[in-house]
């Protein structure tokens, strides 16, 4: 690290919340720490041609949006990257990522922008993947979230965004695994939290590279039993997870605005804020704005967290999922709620799709759109070759509304610049929702709407 006696003015903020000056060579300086109109003595640590990462050494002016970081560990874990500044700043950073990636990327503007969705901001991660490390040297355990920039895991004894009662779990969970025979081969700790009529159900997922014996099998059940968690042991991938013992009651979530129950494996895809996706999914329908008529398509609907509550609102909804296993859970949470008859689900690969298979799943007046990171370039080329090239013997047409959740706004400004440009259709309204406050992940909602002749 090499100290500069140069005070620079931080002239914007970056996506991960680093202030963005230059020096007087003209030099992009991004500096860990600093915030928009502070001036900082910076420490510079990495050096390209044309830019510099730097971290703060002195700091005057500060921002009027600057806040003191709750977690103690703020700035070493690389959990968080903004609890240094104001959560109102923090939506407003994630509104103008979403409005300069549409515009620079797909050259496309709202016609509207929504209100941001927001909600709890403090202990709403009810999914996380914690890293377990026996430290020979130190002679103990580290569970928890990587440093920033580093493979290292953060010695840290609390998390501000857990659920405070799994906060306050961690000592003793150092303390579980450093006291098991097979402390060097269990990497990883997966966490996800539900909801039961008897309360609060909390789920860990153990990996574990080497079978169990049968002391550390009992250690983890006495550890269970201290402080009524569910112990789900992970040999191999995914799929192999399965429950220590059979018994307590099983992991659901819920949407009340529509009578839903739905159940997951604690391994499943779901929404890391439960909060947040309820309002979510409210949003999403109230955008769709379904009618009892209409027959609507949510494609990448996982376990059905936008399809059964779509299906207590249309006539008929189909589900659509690249992954078999989803397929047959949707099906599962359908009949569980009393929807089997109103919602249908299909295994297809999102990935490789051709108008042909658009044809195939039928007319749709809405679809809901929900990718992961990679976005749905395949499904948005699909319905532009079936724009632009119709099938003379097949009476489809696309459908009037789109509403798009994204997880990445670069995959969305690509395929809203295709949906408007090729496919014509217009976003009339787009917006964030801050699923991860604290952090630089920006999860968005846009609507494009197509006029029918």
């Amino acid at each position: 690290m090499t100290a500069r006696d140069e005070w620079l003015t931080v002239e914007s903020l970056d996506l991960e919340a680093q202030g963005v000056a230059h020096n007087a060579e003209g030099k992009v300086v991004f500096i860990d720490g600093a915030l928009l109109g502070e001036q900082a003595q910076v420490a510079v640590g990495r050096r390209k041609n044309n830019w510099e990462q730097a971290s703060v050494v002195a700091l005057r002016h500060e921002s009027s949006q600057r806040v003191v970081p709750r977690c103690e560990f703020f700035g070493v874990c690389g959990g968080c990257k903004m609890q240094h500044l104001h959560i109102g700043a923090q939506i407003a950073v994630k509104q103008r990522v979403l409005e300069d990636n549409l515009w620079h990327l797909g050259k496309v503007k709202a016609e509207q922008v929504l209100r941001p969705i927001e909600g709890p901001t403090w202990g709403y991660r009810y999914r996380a993947r914690l890293s377990v490390r026996h430290v020979v040297r130190k002679g103990r355990v580290l569970i928890g979230f990587h440093e920033r920039k580093s493979s290292h895991v953060a010695d840290m004894t609390q998390c501000e965004i857990l659920p405070p009662h799994l906060s306050a779990m961690l000592p003793a969970l150092r303390s579980l695994i450093e006291g098991m025979d097979g402390r060097d081969r269990l990497p990883q700790i997966e966490v996800a939290i539900g909801e039961a009529p008897e309360g609060r159900v909390t789920a860990l997922v153990l990996r574990h590279l080497e079978p169990l014996g049968v002391a550390d099998r009992q250690r983890l059940r006495a550890f269970a039993a201290a402080h009524d968690v569910q112990w789900w042991l992970q040999p191999k991938g995914p799929d192999g997870v399965h429950r220590l013992d059979e018994n307590g009651p099983p992991l659901a979530y819920t949407l009340p605005e529509f009578g839903i129950v739905m159940p997951f494996k604690p391994t499943d895809f779901t929404q890391v804020n439960h909060s947040i996706n309820r309002a979510l999914v409210g949003r999403a329908l109230g955008l769709l704005d379904v009618q009892p008529h209409e027959r609507v398509i949510d494609w990448f609907c996982g376990l059905g967290n936008f399809t059964l509550p779509i299906a207590t609102r249309a006539r008929e909804v189909l589900g659509i999922e690249g992954s078999a296993a989803l397929v047959v859970r949707s099906r599962e949470n359908a009949a569980v709620n009393g929807l089997a008859g109103k919602a249908a689900f299909e295994m297809r690969n999102l990935f490789e799709l051709s108008p042909s298979d658009l044809l195939q799943h039928g007319l749709a007046d809405k679809w809901l759109v929900d990718p992961p990171r990679e976005g749905a370039l395949a499904l948005v080329k699909a319905l532009i070759d079936a724009v632009q090239a119709p099938d003379p013997d097949n009476a489809w047409l696309p459908p009037r509304r789109i509403v798009y959740v994204s997880c990445n706004p670069s995959t969305l400004a690509r395929d809203a610049g295709l949906l408007v440009h090729q496919a014509g259709y217009r976003c009339t309204k787009a917006g964030t929702v801050n699923m991860f406050p604290h952090t630089a992940h920006v999860e968005s909602i846009a609507v494009f709407e197509q006029e029918r002749g």
